[in-house]
């Protein structure tokens, strides 16, 4: 879910694309701010409430998961769209797979 919620906010309003052709161009600026706000504050909300079948510290962790999985995500958006001039498909597939893996370490590494 983190990762799907990474290429929502990438897909928000005020994110260019690379090129005028491809993914990139076909999704980039569709999701309105507010939109995208609202999918993470459910989605972080929904990661919390499955958390909570973790243990005491379950909520917390899984509510960290996800937030820090999108903020690795913004970071690599940030990088690639100042590198690149905006986003395209192969920038999507970076975002998602980064916010996935940073997901799985926060998992990891909580007690």
């Amino acid at each position: 879910a983190a990762a799907r919620l990474a290429l929502t906010l990438a897909a928000r309003a005020g994110v260019p694309p690379a090129r005028p052709e491809g993914l990139g161009a076909a999704v980039a600026g569709t999701v309105p701010g507010r939109a995208a706000l609202l999918a993470a504050v459910a989605v972080t909300a929904a990661a919390a409430g499955a958390g909570t079948l973790l243990g005491p510290y379950g909520a917390l962790g899984s509510a960290a998961a996800v937030v820090l999985a999108c903020a690795a995500a913004q970071a690599l958006l940030r990088h690639c769209t100042r590198r690149f001039g905006g986003v395209t498909g192969d920038v999507f597939g970076a975002l998602e797979e980064t916010a996935a893996t940073t997901a799985l370490l926060v998992f990891c590494l909580l007690p």
